[in-house]
């Protein structure tokens, strides 16, 4: 019977599966497959498959996978993940990491055993202060590409009277992001690809943020490449200087450190946990 021998792991709440190549060499993860294990009703349950290779020259090799079985864009958390599971797999020489995702090299860093910090590329595009038609209401927006695209909204734009601000937390988990996050995601305006879509808070030197992930389709529990889009955003907006101290829904807190020197970023990194949840097998033809 053909089996498939995974990892489940979490990054501040964002959970992934992980497939290491080397151990399941027979098998082509479809569209189908990546659909299926993704679905919490039908296989493992995930926002999104990873699959680690091995590639000369680099430490490893991360191919990430949306729920939906899309691919060709970039996970923070899942990359962060990728880190422990190839340091936990005996791929790293040091706890340094130099790996392959989409054609392009990134680099991370081992602090702990359950702490991992993920190097980011300079943003290809910001994007400040512009309108976004949602709620019946033009809404100010950020706009930030992370290696992923994302829209990045304080939530007291969203207001229809700006006066009543969200003053705390419990009104951020009560706010709508399912509803709005799923109307911007599919604006013309960021077709063909669409977007993702995060709302912030500002809570003294901290951001409270919520993510609608395209590819899952729904909120995540935190998203990597949301919190370094939200975190330059609101730099840029807001005067808050790095390390930026990220609040996500799960609970967990990222940290996104850079240097800007006319609005140029650089040296832009996410550190949060990354742990395993459990290994286990799938059986195909069960």
């Amino acid at each position: 019977m053909e089996k498939i021998i995974f990892t489940k792991m979490s990054g501040a709440g964002n959970d992934f599966i992980f497939i290491d190549e080397r151990e399941n060499t027979k098998i082509t993860f479809s569209t189908n497959l990546i659909k299926i294990l993704c679905n919490s009703k039908t296989g493992v349950g995930a926002d999104g498959l990873i699959l680690i290779k091995d590639k000369n020259g680099f430490d490893f090799e991360m191919q990430y996978f949306n729920a939906d079985g899309t691919t060709n864009t970039l996970c923070g958390n899942g990359a962060r993940c990728a880190i422990k599971f190839a340091n936990d797999t005996n791929r790293l020489s040091s706890v340094n990491a130099r790996f392959l995702s989409n054609g392009i090299t990134y680099n991370g860093l081992v602090i702990e055993d359950e702490l991992i910090r993920f190097d980011f590329n300079p943003p290809e595009k910001i994007k400040t202060n512009f309108k976004v038609k949602a709620s019946n209401q033009l809404i100010t927006a950020n706009y930030a590409d992370t290696g992923s695209p994302h829209v990045v909204i304080k939530i007291n734009d969203v207001l229809e009277d700006p006066h009543i601000p969200f003053s705390n937390y419990d009104q951020l988990m009560e706010f709508p992001v399912f509803d709005i996050g799923k109307e911007i995601r599919n604006l013309p305006e960021f077709a063909p690809g669409g977007t993702n879509v995060n709302f912030i808070k500002i809570v003294s030197d901290s951001v409270l943020i919520r993510t609608f992930e395209r590819g899952v389709e729904n909120e995540t529990l935190a998203c990597g490449t949301g919190s370094v889009a939200s975190a330059l955003v609101v730099n840029l907006t807001s005067n808050i200087e790095p390390p930026i101290k990220l609040i996500t829904k799960s609970g967990e807190h990222l940290t996104v450190d850079f240097e800007k020197n006319n609005n140029i970023f650089k040296n832009i990194s996410l550190t949060g946990s990354a742990k395993t949840i459990f290994i286990g097998e799938y059986y195909l033809n069960l």
